[in-house]
């Protein structure tokens, strides 16, 4: 299989993708837009150090992805911080491998 099916991905959102940190605060690159799925609920989830989390919305983006925690995305019009980014890889095993991106 790959990657994350193109079929699935039937919303698109805009990542800035965090940087680093200024002297006036985080900084972030260029907005690019991403080809997606949107999970718009609150769920509890591990972030990337293993602590407990409660996510608003969790977005299925493909693997190859740039969207580290801190990143800023833009999604159904509201503007929100990257909690979490976990890699979901098989490997090369058939499973539909993608970036799972938790918000606040």
């Amino acid at each position: 299989m790959g990657s994350i099916p193109a079929w699935l991905l039937r919303h698109t959102v805009e990542v800035e993708p965090h940087e680093g940190e200024g002297p006036f605060g985080p900084e972030y690159g260029n907005a690019v837009t991403v080809k997606c799925f949107v999970d718009d609920k609150l769920q509890k989830i591990l972030d990337n150090t293993g602590e407990e989390i409660v996510a608003r919305t969790v977005i299925y983006m493909p693997l190859d992805t740039t969207c580290p925690v801190g990143s800023r995305v833009t999604v159904n019009g509201r503007k929100a911080q990257v909690l979490a980014a976990l890699r979901r890889d098989g490997g090369g095993l058939p499973t539909p491998d993608h970036l799972e991106v938790a918000l606040q």
